[in-house]
């Protein structure tokens, strides 16, 4: 089919994606967890903001040892977040609103819980042996190889029933798949094939680009860093012959919108991902401008974080992937991630600045912006006080880790505060009302205190919120070719403080500039751009996050935290 209903093939092109971490989002029960109505009952909040793709995050059946992304059924909703009926509903009232539904796909491992691994693990001569990755212990008893899981320790675990190990590049309960095997490849497309039909309009693919593995599985000798074995299943060998199968049985006929998550990727396979001639995925998620606090690549530890390298990473991407023909996934937030506004900027006096700060320099890109849950009110990472009250199980198995390699408690403690997957995962701020609005019941993990403050209601009713600006710049998007087909240039050459660039079409000049600092700063153009703002037929200062409404001219004076968005004219 050509369009899914009257929708051209790119029609997510100008859309934005909103991410719904459920298990957060809104309990309608008094369960302490956030599920399946509360998204649907809190429609209306997103529809407001101008989004077109809400992003919900696992719901199927699950021990929710990795919070969903542990599937032990891909067929049935897990009754924690409700049931098949409120999932139609949720499918049905997006509809209604004209909005679309993706949904996460987790299909590099399933749970060890999962039927087929059961069946596994019963025998060697079990047909679904082989949908798992199976090897036999090293000469002296122990894993296949040196490969290391993402979640620390071996990557490898021991069944003593069989007697040989299987894999597990994430949580020990969480078998790698066998992509090798036909049958789970047809496993795949039926479960994609299901949900399509189901009505939904797209696919969020979980670490898809480690499905295929070096089959010789070597050790990795650690001569390219960091020596974990990641070299050797990383955008692996058969990845992109995997995609294009999945594209042209399911991705393709059902007009699908997929993005694809890429763990330690190149921009070289991003491109072939993404780029519509290789029929793959509509967009992908990199991580590289997530990692500019990571000293040499070690999420583990802590440094302040580089904006000279993210800058250059945004303006790398921007003009690599355009040049290349594929398409970002633009985010600063995500269930993996720390908040952006408490890791970049500040959390405190500049807050609401920052938060804007960081929207307009995002949303002036090209590619489709994600906004995740609680990003467009301003939510920071939490104050944590004790480890106890972390829920992640990479954060507790990484504060166990940290100690055995000397850390005392309280640097463990400080490490994982800062690190950890927790800081994103904290309910949803509703209201001012008791546990803001989230639950009337004991929420799974502590609210954050400040949502007298920081909330949903006081945010709408605020024509100047944050929410607001969000609200904005989502709109602009679909207004102005230039955000979508532009070309991009970096304007700051390098400034220590100042993140500048233009988006130009054959009509349009877009301009972003922002001050990432507490300082005021007097900002200079380079002097090869100010001869477009001479020639300029007319220029408007789109948005702004202070009052100020500063003209965009060859010198320009910024604000602590100032952002301002501009188009400019060039023909009549």
């Amino acid at each position: 089919m050509e369009s899914k209903g009257n929708l051209p093939r790119d029609w997510w092109r100008t859309s934005t994606v909103y991410q719904v971490y459920p298990k957060s989002f809104k309990d309608t029960t008094g369960s302490g967890t956030g599920d399946i109505r509360g998204v649907t009952e809190k429609l209306d909040y997103i529809k407001g903001l101008g989004i077109d793709i809400v992003w919900l995050q696992p719901v199927y059946v699950s021990p929710q040892n990795d919070n969903g992304y542990d599937v032990a059924d891909y067929y049935n909703i897990d009754p924690a977040f409700g049931t098949m009926e409120d999932f139609d509903e949720l499918v049905r009232e997006l509809k209604r609103r004209d909005m679309h539904l993706m949904i996460d796909i987790v299909v590099n491992h399933s749970s060890t819980e999962h039927r087929w691994f059961k069946e596994a693990k019963s025998s060697r001569n079990n047909p679904y042996r082989d949908y798992y990755i199976w090897r036999d212990p090293a000469a002296d008893g122990g894993p296949p190889n040196n490969w290391q899981s993402k979640f620390g320790g071996s990557a490898w675990q021991y069944d003593e029933g069989t007697g040989q190990y299987f894999l597990t590049l994430f949580d020990k309960t969480q078998a790698d798949l066998n992509w090798e095997n036909d049958k789970v490849r047809q496993e795949v497309v039926d479960l994609l094939t299901f949900w399509a039909k189901k009505g939904v309009s797209g696919f969020r693919m979980d670490v898809i680009n480690l499905i295929s593995k070096e089959q010789s599985f070597p050790m990795d000798d650690g001569s390219v860093p960091p020596g974990d074995g990641r070299r050797f299943y990383t955008d692996g060998p058969r990845v992109h012959e995997y995609v294009k199968e999945l594209n042209a049985k399911v991705f393709a006929p059902y007009n699908l919108v997929t993005v694809g998550e890429m763990s330690s990727t190149t921009m070289e396979h991003c491109i072939r991902y993404s780029n519509p001639n290789e029929h793959e995925f509509s967009m992908t998620f990199n991580f590289h401008h997530l990692k500019v606090d990571y000293p040499n690549g070690q999420k583990w530890e802590l440094k302040p974080y580089d904006f000279e390298e993210l800058k250059q990473l945004f303006s790398d991407w921007q003009v690599g992937m355009q040049q290349g023909g594929g398409w970002n996934a633009l985010f600063w937030n995500n269930h993996d991630q720390p908040r952006a506004l408490t890791r970049f900027t500040d959390d405190g006096e500049y807050r609401e600045e920052s938060a804007k700060l960081l929207a307009t320099t995002l949303h002036g890109l090209q590619g489709t912006p994600y906004v995740y849950q609680g990003e467009e009110i301003g939510m920071p990472d939490p104050k944590w006080n004790d480890i106890s009250e972390f829920r992640d199980i990479e954060s507790l198995n990484m504060y166990e880790i940290l100690m055995q390699r000397g850390k005392t408690p309280d640097e463990a403690a400080h490490i994982v505060r800062v690190r950890s997957r927790d800081n994103s995962r904290l309910p949803m701020l509703w209201d001012d009302s008791d546990q803001a609005g989230f639950t009337t019941g004991t929420p799974w993990i502590k609210i954050d205190e400040r949502y007298p403050l920081i909330n949903a209601k006081s945010q709408v009713e605020d024509p100047e919120s944050i929410y607001h600006h969000y609200r904005r710049l989502i709109e602009l998007r679909k207004k102005l070719p230039v955000l979508t087909d532009g070309t991009y240039e970096r304007l700051d050459e390098g400034h220590p403080r100042v993140y500048a660039y233009a988006r130009k079409n054959a009509e349009q000049i877009l301009v972003v500039i922002s001050n990432f600092s507490r300082e005021e700063v007097q900002f200079e153009l380079p002097g090869r751009f100010t001869a477009n703002l001479s020639a300029a037929h007319s220029k408007e200062l789109l948005l702004g996050n202070t009052k100020d409404t500063p003209d965009l001219a060859a010198s320009i004076k910024l604000p602590p935290y100032g952002s301002y968005m501009w188009v400019v004219n060039t023909i009549n």
